[in-house]
């Protein structure tokens, strides 16, 4: 498909905007100055109409008529379209000037039809419009005088129109010739104005185009910019901080990810080798197995928590929400790590009431996380409280362990992917490291049902605060 052009297309539709306003003036004019033409000849008609007729009114015979024929055809002379015709009761000519055939085509016999009485008002609306035998247009009217010895006559005024319709035909291309060039010169003007406008723009598309992979730290600066492409300049660099941003956490994700998993093979790799350098017995060799077995585990938990974040990201990712009692489905899952906590001496204990609307098992996988992360913190003898509450505009779901508080700083960094303090890398909780992902994967799936995912700690302990919008 053709590309069109933004400057051509902008400078044709003001083209066409002034070829448009051109027409519509053009016309009014041209119709305008039409009427006021034919209004004033038409009160030339009726002007003359009425002197001549008051000048026949004057005379006794029609034998005056001839006689006097240069005083009544006076109204008519020193203009050469007029011309007059005074005709007897048999229709007979007594006098006539200028007629140049308009006598010979004869008045039109609506017209004469319609002619006035002698005693009757003579106005514009009187005047009719003929066209005689050469098709020349005429306008005109008739009426009767009564001369002083009871005569009667009838008086034609007319007038060549020619002169006007010319007069009209040539203002008409005149009009044509004016509103052509004017489109054509508002083409050309908009054309440039509008090319030296996008300047800005081509300037901005040249910039973009050296944005790279390594430079998307690089700005979208335009000099002059006007204002309406200011707003989009700050988009394109607020997008291009995105995706800086977006970069380096990915960059940083794959150290991570790199880092964490090279832990559990490189266990892996060093037990089997140790393994090997002698003959074990069945009992040692049992005891590498489960070793091994347990890193497996570590890498698919690893794996399997990467394919949920990759799959949550995705905007086809469903969910199926339900209404559902929280305080039984913590109780649920409390009882589901019933034995966990009995083995490191840990006490479970849910309280509270309320319903959310949730999807069920992605809750209990947030709420497991966050369980599954206290009990890692919590020391023996301690309790773990999971409780609910409502407020007018969420319900909240709290995961409180005692431990150790975590310094205010990292309360936001916690839910990073991979993220761990550097202290646990070294004095690692009980039951061994996490992948640095459980609270990711929480705050992800608050993000999917539309709430959020935040910590509290201080010396009583630490709270991890689920926000759920009310059903």
């Amino acid at each position: 498909m053709a590309v069109r052009s933004l400057t051509a297309t902008l400078a044709l539709s003001f083209a066409g905007t002034t070829l448009a306003v051109f027409a519509l003036v053009g016309s009014t004019l041209y119709f305008t100055l039409g009427r006021e033409v034919k209004a004033q000849d038409d009160l030339d008609i009726v002007l003359i109409s009425r002197h001549t007729r008051r000048l026949a009114q004057e005379l006794h015979s029609v034998q005056d008529v001839r006689t006097h024929a240069e005083r009544l055809t006076s109204q008519v002379l020193g203009n050469s379209p007029l011309s007059m015709e005074i005709l007897d009761a048999a229709g007979m000519q007594l006098v006539e000037h200028n007629t140049q055939g308009i006598a010979d085509a004869g008045f039109p016999q609506a017209a004469l039809a319609r002619r006035l009485g002698s005693t009757q008002r003579i106005t514009e609306g009187d005047v009719v419009e003929w066209r005689n035998a050469r098709g020349v247009p005429v306008r005109g009217l008739a009426t009767d005088a009564a001369l002083t010895d009871g005569t009667p006559v009838t008086i034609v005024i007319a007038r060549d129109m020619t002169d006007r319709w010319r007069l009209l035909d040539h203002y008409r291309e005149r009009l044509y010739a004016f509103g052509f060039a004017g489109m054509l010169l508002a083409f050309v003007m908009s054309w440039l104005l509008v090319r030296e406008s996008l300047r800005p723009l081509r300037e901005m598309a040249a910039r973009a185009a050296t944005v790279t992979v390594d430079r998307l730290d690089t700005p979208i600066e335009i000099e002059h910019a006007p204002s309406e492409l200011q707003a989009l300049t700050k988009s394109l660099n607020a997008m291009l901080d995105r995706l800086h941003g977006g970069f380096e956490r990915m960059s940083q994700y794959t150290a991570d990810l790199a880092h964490d998993m090279r832990t559990p093979l490189g266990n892996l790799r060093g037990a089997t080798e140790v393994a090997l350098t002698r003959a074990r017995s069945t009992a040692e060799y049992e005891a590498l197995l489960e070793s091994n077995l347990e890193e497996c585990d570590r890498l698919s938990r690893m794996i399997e928590s990467v394919i949920f974040l990759a799959r949550a990201e995705h905007p086809q990712f469903m969910t199926t929400l339900a209404e559902f009692d929280a305080e039984q489905a913590l109780a649920q899952i409390a009882d589901y790590f019933e034995g966990l906590a009995d083995d490191a001496s840990v006490h479970i204990r849910v309280e509270g009431r309320g319903r959310l609307r949730a999807d069920k098992e992605l809750f209990r996988r947030a709420v497991g996380n966050l369980l599954a992360n206290a009990l890692r913190y919590t020391p023996r003898g301690g309790e773990i409280t999971m409780s609910v509450g409502e407020t007018p505009a969420a319900v909240e779901v709290t995961v409180t362990n005692p431990g150790a508080p975590i310094d205010a700083a990292l309360l936001e960094r916690i839910f990073d992917r991979f993220y761990r303090a550097d202290a646990s890398r070294h004095n690692e909780p009980r039951g061994g490291a996490s992948a640095g992902l459980g609270l990711a994967i929480v705050r992800t799936i608050m993000g999917l049902h539309g709430g959020s995912a935040r910590a509290e700690s201080d010396a009583a302990g630490t709270r991890f605060i689920l926000t759920f919008a009310r059903p």
